[in-house]
């Protein structure tokens, strides 16, 4: 197969990459902006595959769009490219309206084009995967209450509202034009290449420098936590063996309140990087509660078990193992992170010195 990926240098679609190329013999076209978020270094493990191609295109750009269809006729398109933090869509929610909303439509659009034009079977075969996010559904009431591929949406945030937007527009061009699409919605990712401004890897490197760890609230708001490798995993098999017009949901079932992985993470460090920052006794001295942010949802947990049962698909991180695995990856890559933080990952890219 040829996999177009859109976002692919993004934190889960540059994971869905490594994984494609590691584990298998399908060629893969990278196609990202390069935003902020957008890092080519969580790919130098595979980008000198002969079955790895890069195209840095924006997802809006119809033009452009049509022409990595032509040139590239992929099998499938796996859609990551989106703007996923909510406190920027708040700041900002224009550009959430741009990307998540307008090129999700573009990109339909453009793959729709394509698709008319294969042959029967081709299209049969084709896929348009979109990758969407648990956040759609907003906030659970019951402690006993889980995410469910048949939960109404209720966005709470500019970002979710504009990934419910986007899955909207998918389903409707599934019923309304029968191109072949499915949607997947996952619970909080975390792991190696994580985007330093997310939770996990800003407590890891905020207490490595000795900063202040902020914590919403009373940290008091629980979160599913899926490793992202076990989510690659997962979204190939959707990609590959899921039902047209199907939704799946793709969780850790590890739930865990957002104060308590934070204590999780201070406790590794102090076991992992015993020697700390100068004024610093223990890591979690450095946690500080800060105000909430406006429509914080208080809980999200998702039912994987449609994914589990129909794609025999389970995460083989437990929330110990992953937590693990991440920090002793962000000790061990310190020229990952530092790069991103001073910002020299962007400026090599675009040919800026200094």
């Amino acid at each position: 197969m040829i996999i177009l990926v859109t976002g692919g240098a993004g934190f889960i679609g540059s994971a869905v990459i490594r994984h494609i190329i590691r584990t298998t013999q399908h060629r893969v076209v990278n196609l990202d902006k390069l935003t902020y978020a957008g890092n080519l270094e969580s790919l130098t493990q595979v980008s000198a595959s002969d079955r790895y191609s890069f195209e840095p295109v924006d997802i809006c750009d119809r033009a452009q769009l049509d022409r990595i269809f032509k040139t590239y006729r992929p099998d499938a398109v796996m859609h990551l490219a989106a703007e996923s933090h909510v406190d920027r869509s708040i700041d900002g929610p224009a550009a959430f309206i741009e990307t998540n909303i307008v090129g999700t439509y573009t990109l339909l659009e453009a793959s729709r084009e394509y698709w008319r034009t294969l042959t029967e079977e081709k299209q049969a075969a084709f896929r348009f995967h979109h990758i969407s996010t648990d956040e759609v559904y907003g906030d659970l009431e019951s402690p006993a209450d889980l995410f469910t591929e048949s939960t109404s949406y209720a966005p709470s945030s500019p970002y979710s509202a504009s990934k419910a937007s986007s899955d909207h527009l998918v389903r409707a061009w599934q019923r309304t034009y029968g191109l072949p699409t499915l949607i997947s919605n996952c619970s909080n990712n975390y792991g190696p290449y994580h985007f330093p401004e997310k939770l996990i890897p800003l407590m890891i490197l905020n207490a490595l420098e000795g900063k202040p760890l902020p914590v919403y609230g009373k940290g008091d708001q629980v979160r599913d936590w899926l490793y992202v490798e076990d989510h690659a995993r997962a979204l190939y098999e959707v990609v590959t063996r899921g039902v047209v017009g199907e939704t799946y949901n793709i969780g850790g079932h590890n739930e865990k309140r957002n104060l308590e992985v934070v204590r999780t993470l201070c406790a590794l460090l102090e076991e992992l990087a015993p020697i700390k920052p100068m004024g610093v006794v223990r890591y979690e001295d450095l946690i500080t509660y800060v105000q909430d942010r406006p429509g914080h949802d208080r809980r999200y947990a998702i039912d994987a078990g449609k994914v589990q049962r129909e794609l025999g698909w389970a995460p083989q991180e437990s929330f110990e193992s992953g937590i693990r695995k991440t920090v002793q990856w962000f000790l061990s890559n310190r020229d990952w992170w530092q790069r991103v933080q001073d910002g020299s990952y962007q400026r090599e890219r675009l040919g800026v010195t200094g």
